[in-house]
């Protein structure tokens, strides 16, 4: 049903796959009504989190990841339906990120956004919230478009909920669109649609959001990502 490489990107369950190969990845995933077979190319240096790839999570040392990044992949591939084969080509963002002790025993879950600014820029950001719904931690990287990279520490990083969300599915309030500040960059994350909640009760056992966002800035789209929400349903249990 599953494998995985240990020497390089090369994972697979039962019809899904991902593998790296000749400096690209390529993937096939089949649905019920669909597939896909994508190639995702670097069009950039991978981008280290943290400090060298060493991201903190909390004020204790062993609260962290080993974590890098691939911003602004080029996507090229095609979605085949029984009715057709569409080609279709994009820009996605690629993370890898390991650890043994992702969150401390204070904290409840995170919110996390990963985004290719339309400049060619990139910035990943997330804090970590606590059982009393306070900042347990925070940071955030920032790639310039000129390629310049800089950390932004906890104190200047903050998510502000701007609307909330309740799941028709299972009750759980979720803060959908957020304003976010990471040192000076200040950008507005809007979801593509409201419902983007994901019940792994049957597998993970966690319930929370993750979907596709755009980011917004004085009025316009600037850039588009990801949002994952978690620890909104119950502590997460890692």
């Amino acid at each position: 049903m599953a494998e995985a490489s240990e020497e390089t990107a090369a994972v697979r369950i039962d019809d899904w796959t991902l593998l790296l190969e000749g400096g690209r990845y390529r993937s096939h995933i089949a649905a019920r009504d669909f597939s896909f077979a994508l190639d995702f190319v670097p069009a950039q240096p991978v981008l280290l989190q943290g400090q060298s790839g060493f991201s903190r999570k909390g004020p204790m040392p062993g609260e962290a990841s080993c974590y890098y990044s691939h911003p602004h992949l080029l996507v090229s591939g095609s979605i085949f339906t029984s009715a057709r084969t569409r080609s279709v080509t994009g820009r996605a963002w690629f993370d890898h990120e390991w650890s043994n002790n992702y969150l401390g025993k204070a904290a409840a879950g995170w919110d996390w956004v990963g985004i290719n600014l339309d400049d060619g820029s990139a910035l990943m950001a997330f804090r970590i919230r606590d059982k009393r719904g306070g900042e347990y931690w925070a940071a955030a990287t920032h790639r310039a478009a000129d390629g310049g990279v800089r950390t932004v520490p906890p104190l200047q990083v903050r998510f502000q909920p701007l609307r909330r969300w309740r799941s028709p599915h299972t009750g759980v309030e979720y803060p959908i669109v957020m304003r976010l500040r990471a040192g000076d960059l200040v950008l507005d994350l809007q979801p593509l649609m409201d419902d983007q909640e994901l019940d792994s009760r049957g597998s993970t056992g966690a319930i929370y959001w993750e979907g596709a966002v755009e980011a917004h800035s004085g009025g316009r789209v600037v850039g588009r990502g990801y949002l994952e929400l978690t620890g909104y349903a119950a502590p997460l249990q890692l």
